[in-house]
């Protein structure tokens, strides 16, 4: 493989650091995982991106489907 493989993937942590991890202090790890998952789903489901059309990456699926 090469760099280009990894690249969505580094892209989505790279957000996940910048959007939440450098944003708030967490108590434990199990707060860390709720947060986490609340991200996730905040992530796929409501965040706008520009390069989806200014579309939630669930709502592209669904109009590309």
């Amino acid at each position: 493989g090469n760099c280009l493989d990894n690249a969505c993937a580094e892209n989505f942590f790279g957000l996940l650091k910048t959007e939440l991890l450098y944003l708030q202090e967490f108590t434990s790890i199990e707060h860390f995982i709720s947060e986490l998952h609340a991200y996730i789903e905040w992530y796929n489901t409501k965040r706008i991106k520009l390069k989806l059309n200014g579309m939630s990456p669930i709502e592209y699926k669904f109009a590309a489907a």
